[in-house]
């Protein structure tokens, strides 16, 4: 090996055991944080097997006044799973697709598939029939569960995907009483034919199940438990496949954080949905972990979480910034007694300190910065609940992770305060992207032992191991805490006749984290004649409200590079500069 190239793997080396593997960052760990865990090899669904043994009586759920135990919780799920196994021969590394806002039905689906030893992709309420048909047919998924309000995007993906089979449910399903009733009334507008051998009912199913289920044997470390979607990378929507593995570590890295074993003590927020794994990992499965009740929020309403908070004595609430600066901001906030609140972790943008230190004045309560990734888990630094906590920060590598600062065109390590690409290693850590090889070459490298993975994310670490986010793929737009890939929706832009030329940007907001514009040329025949309201409708058939521009500006020609390539840089540093001097 030539000198230089000696010495510089030399120096690599150094930094990686000076910097990464002495674990630097573990000496600012609140008193009684393991540095290291054990993480048993056990299938996703032994927390709710455990908490049916150990807290049967005990309420797991409370939705819209419903309680539902985990005895009930534990037999529901048995017998789904019996369900899907006897009526469609479900069964293991089977697909099925979730379809529904958080609810009971949710986790009944989840475990119970789990337990039959299939595979969960859920997919966001807001979707549209093209972006639900994409990910069932690119997840291979054989049944979806939905709620019945969305029967009309599901006939629609159907036309372009074929499952063997949809299973609706009603809110109603698990409803108190009067709720029910009025909930009934008014789903009459909403009919669901149950005739066709396609279409069955979830309770109907489940009442004729046995109670119990013969479960597959799984290996936890290679079986696969979710396929969760996400932009990765890039725009393009790409199936991390998480295993039982990994989400049971990043379930015991959070309680080592958080609970540290405690059982049947804390009340959760479910208000962070199920179908984005931040809310799944760090709200649903680690709540069930601890035996803990969760107060579900099938939709947003931020009287009904303050009534909440106070009624059922709420005491973990995880949420993104935009929902802590809604609190915060709420003109009858004084009204609600709020110091139940206890810990709390902000994740999905980074979050204001002003914003942070008026919710913990409001609460008495703690709010930490964390940071995850789809592809982890989530959950891979959290800032200490009550050390030493740093402005800006994404805080320390959680217990059972090394996290690292790589170059961003080579496979070497950088020293602090120098910026760098994030690289993480951990039991966390998905397996790899769905049926994307290519991808996965790029985002994953071995070295010393560990494979990491490319985060995508700029940032640096200083000398006590606290790490920092400076800048978010270079493309991905955070909207009130949604991850907005301009890929899509230019794409979709490009679909309309009168679109010449496309480009999306998310610009700077205060309010809502980035506000996502988009920069249109109209084909000649097409100018003065197609408006912005125009392209806002046809856009709104095809993508999730919250990925609709807010603003579309017409232009007669976009920047371009030398080989034609559209440069959303120029674009995004104009509109900053026309916002300043407004």
């Amino acid at each position: 090996m030539p000198r230089r190239k000696r010495v510089k793997a030399e120096e690599d080396k150094e930094i990686f055991e000076k910097y990464i593997l002495s674990k630097p960052w573990v000496k600012y760990y609140d008193e009684g944080t393991p540095s290291e865990i054990d993480i048993p090899k056990v299938p996703l669904y032994k927390f709710l097997d455990d908490a049916n043994e150990e807290a049967g009586d005990h309420t797991a759920l409370i939705f819209l006044g419903k309680r539902v135990s985990y005895k009930e919780l534990h037999i529901l799920s048995e017998k789904f799973g019996r369900a899907l196994m006897d009526s469609f021969g479900f069964g293991k590394g089977d697909r099925l697709g979730i379809y529904l806002p958080n609810s009971p039905q949710f986790v009944i689906a989840y475990y119970g598939a789990l337990k039959a030893g299939g595979v969960i992709t859920p997919m966001n309420p807001l979707y549209t029939a093209r972006e639900v048909a994409y990910q069932l047919e690119n997840s291979d998924a054989r049944i979806l569960v939905a709620l019945d309000l969305f029967k009309d995007n599901v006939e629609k993906a159907l036309d372009k995907v074929s499952l063997d089979a949809v299973i609706y449910t009603g809110i109603d399903d698990f409803l108190p009483g009067f709720k029910a009733f009025l909930y009934r009334t008014f789903k009459k507008k909403v009919k669901v034919s149950l005739d066709n051998k396609q279409f069955f009912g979830f309770m109907n199913l489940i009442n004729s199940a046995p109670p119990e289920i013969d479960r597959p044997e799984i290996d936890p470390v290679n079986d696969l438990a979710a396929l969760m979607y996400t932009g990765g990378t890039t725009g393009v929507p790409k199936g991390a496949m998480l295993t039982h593995y990994n989400l049971v570590s990043n379930v015991y890295q959070i309680d080592a954080w958080l609970f540290r074993g405690r059982k049947k003590k804390d009340v959760f927020a479910g208000l962070l949905p199920w179908y984005h794994i931040y809310g799944q990992t760090a709200v649903l499965h680690s709540a069930i972990k601890s035996m803990a009740t969760i107060v579900v929020f099938p939709q947003f309403d931020l009287k009904e979480v303050l009534e909440s908070i106070q009624k059922y004595r709420i005491n973990v609430f995880h949420g993104v910034p935009t929902l802590y600066s809604l609190m915060i901001s709420y003109d009858d906030i004084s009204k609600y007694n709020l110091r139940s609140i206890e810990a709390c972790i902000s994740g999905a943008a980074p979050l204001p300190r002003a914003v942070a230190i008026n919710f913990e004045k409001i609460t008495g309560g703690k709010l930490r910065e964390g940071y995850g990734l789809t592809e982890t888990s989530p959950v891979t630094h959290v800032n200490p609940i009550y050390g030493k906590y740093k402005v800006g920060s994404i805080g320390l590598p959680v217990p059972n992770t090394l996290a690292a600062i790589a170059d961003i065109n080579e496979n070497k390590f950088l020293p602090p305060k120098e910026t760098g690409e994030l690289v993480i290693a951990g039991p966390q850590v998905m397996k790899g992207y769905y049926k994307m090889d290519e991808e996965n070459k790029k985002v994953f490298f071995e070295k010393y032992g560990y494979r990491w993975f490319r985060t995508g994310d700029i940032g640096y670490y200083d000398e006590e191991g606290y790490f920092y986010i400076v800048d978010r793929k270079k493309d991905l737009i955070k909207y009130k805490g949604y991850s907005v890939y301009p890929r899509e929706i230019e794409e979709v832009l490009y679909k309309h006749e009168a679109v010449q030329d496309a480009a999306v940007i998310g610009v700077p907001d205060e309010k809502v984290g980035e506000v996502v514009k988009a920069f249109v040329v109209l084909k000649p025949d097409y100018r003065g004649k197609v408006s912005e309201d125009d392209l806002k409708a046809f856009l709104k058939e095809n993508l999730a409200s919250y990925k609709v521009p807010k603003e579309i500006e017409f232009r007669d020609s976009l920047p371009k590079s030398t080989v034609g390539k559209i440069l959303r840089r120029v674009l995004r540093e104009e509109e900053i500069v026309k916002r300043k001097g407004q």
